[in-house]
C-alpha cells in the first residue's frame, strides 16, 4: 500500500501486537464510547474481538508517533467472499439474509468494524483508509461491497426521518436487496415520503453512511436492532459497476500505474 504519510502508516495487520492494537481501538470506540458490550474475558484486557477476527484482513492506520501497542487509530475489517465460503460465513448474516449476494457468484467483500479514534476524525484518517481500501478492492477484483452500518441507540423512532429517507430514496435493486431477519429485524418505512423532513433526516444520518451514499451506496430492506452494540444497523451494499462516476476512481487502479 502506497498511502503512508509523514504522520501515518497504513497496512494490513500482520502481527499479534498489531491485531491487539486494532482490537483496543475497537474497544474504545464500540464499548467505551458507544456503549456496546463484549465478552467479559476480552473486556478485562480492553479488547473488542470475536471469532471472525482470525479469518479476516485488518486494514489498520497507525500513528507513527505512538507506541506500537497503541498506535492503531483507524481500522477496517475485511472479509472476502472466497474466505467466508471456507466455513466462517459472513458476520452480516447474523442480521441480514445475504442469499442474493452469496448466490450471485460475484466477488464480494464484507466491510466491518470500521472506526477511527475520536481524536483523528474529520481529518485525513478516513481518506487514507479509503484510498488503501480502494487498492485492496482493485487487487482482489471485488464487484460487491457490503456490510452493516450503524446508528447509535436502539429506538427507531429517534431516527425515523433518517430511516424512512433511506428506505424511500436508497433502496437497493432487487438483485442486491438483502433483508433484515430475525426477531430484532424492523421495517424502516416508518414515515411516508411526504412526512419526511429532509434536513432532519440528514442531521440524523451518521457521517459514514452519508459518505457511502455519495459513493453510490444503497441499503437493504429493513434494519436490525443490535442490543449488544447499542445500535440500529442497516446493510449498505455497493455494486462497483453501478458506482457514481464522480467517485469511481477511488475504487479503480490508475491504468498507468
Amino acid at each position: 500500500m502506497k498511502h503512508d504519510s509523514a504522520e501515518f502508516s497504513i497496512k494490513l495487520a500482520e502481527t499479534s501486537t498489531e491485531m491487539q492494537a486494532a482490537q483496543k481501538l475497537r474497544y474504545r470506540v464500540f464499548v467505551e464510547e458507544l456503549g456496546g458490550s463484549t465478552d467479559p474475558n476480552h473486556a478485562a484486557d480492553g479488547l473488542e474481538r470475536d471469532a471472525f477476527d482470525a479469518h479476516v484482513d485488518h486494514l489498520i492506520l497507525q500513528d507513527k508517533s505512538l507506541p506500537e501497542t497503541d498506535n492503531v487509530i483507524g481500522v477496517y475489517r475485511l472479509l472476502r467472499g472466497d474466505v467466508a465460503k471456507q466455513g466462517i460465513g459472513f458476520y452480516s448474516a447474523t442480521e441480514f439474509q445475504l442469499d442474493k449476494i452469496i448466490q450471485s457468484d460475484r466477488k464480494s467483500l464484507e466491510l466491518g468494524r470500521s472506526c477511527v479514534d475520536a481524536r483523528y476524525r474529520g481529518g485525513t484518517a478516513m481518506h487514507l483508509l479509503w484510498n488503501a481500501l480502494a487498492d485492496y478492492v482493485a487487487t482482489h477484483e471485488i464487484e460487491i461491497l457490503f456490510g452493516v452500518a450503524s446508528f447509535h441507540g436502539t429506538n427507531p423512532n429517534d431516527i425515523a426521518h433518517a430511516l424512512s429517507f433511506l428506505h424511500h430514496n436508497y433502496l437497493a435493486p432487487d438483485d442486491l436487496c438483502v433483508a433484515a431477519h430475525g426477531q430484532d429485524a424492523i421495517a424502516i418505512d416508518i414515515l411516508p415520503v411526504e412526512d419526511i423532513n429532509r434536513p432532519k433526516a440528514s442531521s440524523q444520518l451518521p457521517a459514514l453512511i452519508k459518505s457511502y451514499l455519495r459513493l453510490g451506496g444503497m441499503i437493504g430492506q429493513g434494519a436490525y436492532i443490535d442490543h449488544a452494540f447499542n445500535t440500529i444497523d442497516v446493510c449498505l451494499v455497493m455494486d462497483t459497476a453501478r458506482m457514481s462516476e464522480k467517485y469511481k476512481n477511488l475504487y479503480e487502479r490508475d491504468s498507468a500505474a
